[in-house]
């Protein structure tokens, strides 16, 4: 039989318009086939939702008591500090000290960014002063440590104006117990319009200072820009066009020893590291606390960050939808990804070997979206089986 080519090609063409997969190597098409999906990795676990305001930070505390705190950016805000109890959660330490009141700044609770539980129960409580953003109410932005026991505040620091600047916004804290009466607090100035910096307080008297303040890695890097959900995350500027979101120093965490700061602007996926003994160190030179800063590379872009006890490093990565584990050779590596980490924001190690940590949607608010709020609720907290134990540097 006479091969006939055109015949071929029109019997091809018939295939091929009726069969259009088989031009990619399909042999069969069934409209209900899943297509391949983004995996995900690491087994996350819902531990809350939260239908209300949106959550910030999160403490686990070594007697199991577990903590949110809501700051005040524009949602409505019954309580900025909160325990989960029975599925709910309640106002901690109680509903008074919840009350904004401008009049008392020092003795109630204005817009809370972070908290903290260390190794004797109580619980630090981070007030930055400034619900809004707004610059920091005059006697207001303040630590507070609440004894879990008595569940009584026992100890406040007001920050004094040559700490606090007009446009500061302290954001995380972290802790060592074991230098002078009481030990130390490192802060982290996420200022939006700086300069940002790292804060030491002495916490026996309250005395504290500002360090690597307009430092280029407290700032941020003035060239990121992040994408979030596959968007470019902007916010409209005084002229009506978008600019990128600029905010310095914000998480932070200590190597198992307290040698080592390490921190992260939100601004960058770069982290960073200094030696504490030169942040101690009031009467260290500025050329000093500089040279010992350290560019860790690349981390991906994160809130918050934490440490354990074995070194390791933990950092959410809200471009990614991910949490990320740097391991003491300072490789990385990613514990968790999946869609519904929409934002991971603070971080906090429990005693029972778990990570928590909040998604809260943040880049999906009004403010990023040309004043459109995209932000669906429940916002979630996370946890995740990591099988170590927190960093508690004690006396």
């Amino acid at each position: 039989m006479k091969f006939d080519r055109y015949a071929a090609a029109a019997t091809a063409a018939a295939l091929l318009a009726a069969w259009p997969g088989l031009a990619y190597g399909q042999t069969t098409y069934d409209d209900a086939s899943p297509l391949p999906e983004e995996r995900s990795i690491g087994h996350i676990e819902a531990v809350h939702e939260f239908y209300g305001a949106m959550p910030s930070g999160v403490a686990k505390a070594p007697n199991g008591r577990l903590f949110v705190n809501y700051p005040r950016w524009g949602d409505d805000v019954p309580y900025s500090v909160g325990e989960i109890v029975d599925g709910h959660v309640v106002p901690y330490p109680n509903e008074q000290i919840n009350r904004p009141d401008p009049t008392h700044p020092a003795t109630s609770l204005l817009s809370v960014q972070n908290i903290v539980a260390d190794y004797r129960n109580r619980l630090w409580i981070l007030d930055t002063g400034a619900p809004k953003f707004a610059p920091p109410v005059q006697g207001g932005a303040k630590l507070v440590a609440v004894d879990l026991t008595t569940n009584k505040v026992v100890k406040t620091i007001v920050f004094k104006p040559n700490v606090l600047l007009p446009m500061s916004y302290i954001d995380d804290a972290r802790f060592d117990f074991r230098y002078g009466k009481e030990g130390v607090a490192y802060l982290s100035d996420s200022s939006p319009s700086g300069p940002g910096g790292i804060i030491v307080v002495d916490l026996a008297s309250g005395d504290a200072w500002r360090t690597l303040e307009a430092h280029p890695a407290t700032q941020g890097d003035p060239s990121f820009i992040p994408v979030v959900e596959g968007i470019e995350m902007m916010e409209d500027g005084p002229d009506g066009r978008p600019q990128p979101v600029r905010l310095a120093a914000d998480g932070l965490a200590l190597s198992p020893d307290g040698d080592i700061l390490y921190f992260s602007p939100l601004s960058s996926r770069h982290l960073y590291s200094v030696s504490t003994k030169f942040l101690r160190d009031r009467n260290a030179e500025d050329g000093e606390v500089e040279a010992s800063v350290r560019d860790l590379g690349e981390k991906g872009a994160s809130d918050g960050i934490t440490s354990d006890a074995n070194g390791a490093v933990y950092a959410g990565d809200y471009e990614r939808n991910s949490i990320r584990k740097m391991l003491p050779d300072g490789t990385w590596v990613t514990i968790a990804h999946d869609p519904r980490i929409l934002w991971p924001d603070a971080l906090s190690i429990g005693t029972d070997g778990y990570l928590y940590f909040t998604a809260n949607q943040l880049n999906r608010q009004a403010q990023f979206n040309h004043g459109r709020d995209l932000r669906k609720k429940p916002y979630t907290l996370f946890r995740i089986k990591i099988n170590a134990q927190p960093l508690q540097l004690k006396p």
